[in-house]
């Protein structure tokens, strides 16, 4: 709301968080104001204002400035003006954090600190970088957005096709990130998926065309509904096969369910779509045992010829392996154990695992079990790895 009024990301974002800070020394003493997000709104808008009348007097140009300067009303904006407080501008920030001026790795980053609001330290650790580095990067990108002059709203609707592709694809990684974080103690962030999903659900609204922008959001809610299964009483991993299938969403399976049942028969056939249809088989079934393996090892293999990736390879590899027997996906397995696939990966060593253990070579799972535990940067992951180990371990 601030970047729509004032038109400066930048600054906007240090008000807030120096509206948060005053909110977090202020509240516990004097009490949670009536409409806590109004109040956030009129002391970030007084932090602009002042920032704006510093500007003007270091570069002594009052009288120029002072004509652009923000007046009263804007300066602190009632709860109930024209619904500004209670406005949600999320995806049009997610727009600006997705703009081409931006690299898809810079963009991502962005969207988890300005419209997530991950810490640079844990974006950081998802990526794998030192917090200075990706401080340097999210600053970058600010920068750059700051510099393009980028309006805050939404694209035109003619810009809209060139920009929805970048969207679909941070606003996955953001869902992703939150579903299975990249490392830490916790094996997901449900409050991050959360708003990935909300984000998808706009997104859709705005685009109903878009059966990518369909899909994605019935690949979230197919995903998303599986959250509270996926740990047990103590945070530890429970794989898909072992859930207890009476903890999904089963509201969020129907909607997920019908949603990729209507976009599907429109067309074109994208990815998340395709990715949406094998979540939804999977989420169809009563029990495990009741998958319908060679419908989901016929989608990844259309997935395998329209969105190629070592991923969607090793999937596929499970896949065969559970229709066909575990040689079968080992023998795929073995094509991505190179230095342009895989090779490596904590992932490739787990599904490796897996179909050797499947296939009775206990000693070949106890290995690669082991490697995949000590590639794991996930704490829940790497403690169900090593579980895995140790029951194939001789006594």
């Amino acid at each position: 709301m601030l970047t729509r009024q004032y038109g400066d990301f930048y600054a906007a974002e240090d008000a807030v968080q120096e509206a948060l800070l005053a909110a977090a020394v202020q509240w516990p003493e004097q009490g949670l104001p009536h409409h806590p997000q109004a109040w956030l709104v009129q002391v970030a808008a007084r932090r602009m204002t002042e920032q704006v009348r510093s500007e003007t007097a270091r570069r002594r140009r009052e009288e120029t400035v002072a004509a652009r300067e923000p007046d009263d009303r804007r300066t602190a904006p009632a709860a109930d003006e024209d619904g500004a407080a209670d406005r949600d501008d999320s995806l049009t920030v997610l727009f600006l954090c997705c703009h081409p001026v931006l690299t898809p790795a810079a963009a991502v980053a962005l969207t988890l600190r300005s419209v997530g609001g991950l810490t640079t330290a844990e974006i950081a650790s998802a990526f794998m970088v030192p917090e200075a580095t990706m401080g340097q990067r999210i600053s970058r990108a600010k920068q750059r957005i700051r510099t393009s002059g980028v309006p805050f709203s939404m694209p035109a609707p003619e810009e809209l096709p060139h920009r929805l592709d970048l969207v679909l694809h941070v606003l996955y990684l953001v869902f992703n990130e939150g579903y299975a974080v990249s490392s830490g103690a916790g094996l997901q962030r449900t409050d991050l998926s959360r708003e990935a999903v909300r984000l998808a659900r706009s997104l859709h609204r705005a685009v109903p065309d878009s059966s990518e922008a369909a899909g994605l959001l019935a690949l979230m809610l197919l995903t998303h509904a599986r959250s509270t299964a996926r740990t047990g009483p103590d945070g530890e991993l429970v794989p898909l096969a072992e859930q207890d299938r009476g903890r999904w969403d089963a509201a969020a399976v129907a909607e997920g369910t019908a949603l990729i049942t209507a976009t599907l028969p429109r067309g074109p056939v994208g990815p998340y779509q395709l990715q949406a249809a094998i979540a939804a088989v999977h989420d169809e079934a009563a029990t495990a045992e009741e998958t319908d393996w060679p419908q989901i090892l016929a989608l990844y293999g259309v997935l395998e010829r329209i969105a190629d990736s070592p991923v969607v390879r090793l999937n596929r590899a499970v896949a065969a392996a559970m229709v066909h027997g575990p040689r079968a996906g080992l023998d795929l397995l073995a094509r991505l154990d190179t230095p342009a696939a895989l090779a490596g990966h904590q992932r490739l060593y787990a599904a490796r695992a897996h179909l050797e253990e499947m296939a009775g070579d206990r000693r070949a799972a106890l290995a690669d079990y082991h490697a995949a535990a000590e590639r794991a940067t996930n704490l829940p992951e790497r403690h169900y790895l090593t579980l895995r180990a140790a029951r194939l371990a001789p006594d």
